[in-house]
């Protein structure tokens, strides 16, 4: 045998043990990640009454939005959040801390509202964490697994990679150009036709979506090894889940100090105060033709500006770094186009598929190799 035969064997060999052992885990993260790339639209069919607002705008204070939010949330949870519209038509979203038992891994459980913009009507509450939009995203981002979730989607992202290197390898035709490689009839066999034809066309764009979310995955050491600013690190310990205090500042005030030292900007989201050493409101708010909004703390207890700690907000979590948030848009979609949502819908497809078809072309071949050998010593 050739030093090329063995590694084409060796590879194959890889290619098949990480499709048949890892097939179990790789398919929910690729169907959900599918799924995933329309959100929004299936949010909005699923709960649409939370989007029905009555006009483009919030033209009202942000304190007539916080008052409607706590009397629809009752004694059942307090105030933390208020996030104004992102875009014209969007609902002002509340988030309250529920009191109680805190969920998975000591995180606080939290009730949110919708609230129309021009009339601060709730149109809805609910705990999103139960939902099925949400623990779709759960699902994908950590398999449902407490702690360690998220590092072992992102080693399952190195192994869709490699899976995706050598295929493209074993895809390659050893007799005749690529052109021959692009034909329907490579093998005898339907599904082995079916599993190099998706394959081809697939494994880039899943290469592509594993290695994103690697990046994603693995936050830290992916900025430290593209020269990124490092992410924010949540803090550890107790305060890590703060509850909210009774504040002493009202949201009014809060916002009309914050608003006094960026005159002009437009509220874009408030944090209530939580418990520990200096509790300070957190209001982000948006210049005209800036990019990105920025962070002003208002110290509760003596309505000065924390200039230590001002900066810019960090919605979602993303980071201001254009590497993170590329990384984030090619892995979502957003904002990528209809094309490259739609590729990688199919992407997410092509997992299960490619796996099924590979286990099945695997077990045929071990059931006819008896007879082959059989054969050869007759």
């Amino acid at each position: 045998m050739t030093l090329l035969a063995r590694l084409r064997r060796f590879w194959l060999d890889v290619h098949l043990w990480i499709g048949a052992g890892l097939l179990v885990a790789l398919m929910p993260l690729a169907v959900t990640g599918s799924v995933l790339v329309w959100h929004d639209q299936i949010d909005h069919a699923l709960y649409a009454s939370r989007y029905a607002t009555t006009g483009p705008t919030a033209s009202l204070p942000p304190s007539a939005y916080a008052d409607a939010a706590q009397a629809a949330f009752g004694d059942r949870a307090q105030l933390t959040q208020v996030r104004l519209p992102q875009k014209p038509g969007d609902p002002v979203v509340a988030v309250g801390r529920l009191k109680g038992p805190a969920g998975q891994g000591g995180r606080p459980r939290t009730l949110n509202a919708w609230i129309d913009p021009p009339t601060a009507m709730v149109l809805d509450t609910a705990e999103v964490a139960k939902q099925a939009t949400m623990v779709i995203h759960q699902l994908h981002g950590t398999l449902l697994i407490p702690e360690i979730g998220r590092k072992v989607v992102g080693w399952l992202g190195w192994a869709m990679f490699v899976s995706s290197a050598t295929g493209l390898w074993l895809w390659w035709p050893r007799h005749g150009g690529f052109q021959k490689g692009l034909r329907w009839h490579r093998g005898a066999s339907t599904l082995l036709n079916l599993h190099h034809l998706i394959g081809f066309w697939l494994c880039l764009p899943l290469a592509v979506l594993s290695l994103t979310g690697v990046y994603i995955s693995f936050p830290q050491t992916s900025h430290a090894l593209f020269g990124a600013p490092a992410p924010q690190q949540r803090p550890s310990g107790p305060g890590r889940f703060a509850p909210p205090i009774q504040p002493r500042l009202t949201l009014s005030d809060a916002v009309k100090i914050a608003q006094a030292e960026i005159p002009g900007a437009s509220v874009t989201e408030i944090n209530v105060p939580t418990k520990g050493k200096e509790p300070a409101w957190r209001v982000s708010l948006k210049s005209p033709g800036a990019e990105r909004p920025k962070t002003v703390q208002v110290i509760d207890a003596t309505g000065a500006i924390n200039k230590a700690r001002a900066g810019e907000a960090r919605p979602g979590g993303g980071g201001p770094d254009p590497i993170s948030k590329l990384m984030r848009q090619v892995h979502d979609g957003d904002d990528m186009g209809l094309l490259w949502q739609l590729v990688i819908a199919l992407t997410g497809v092509a997992p299960p598929i490619l796996g099924v078809t590979g286990v099945i072309m695997w077990l045929r071949r071990r059931a006819r190799k008896p007879a082959v050998m059989r054969g050869a010593a007759a």
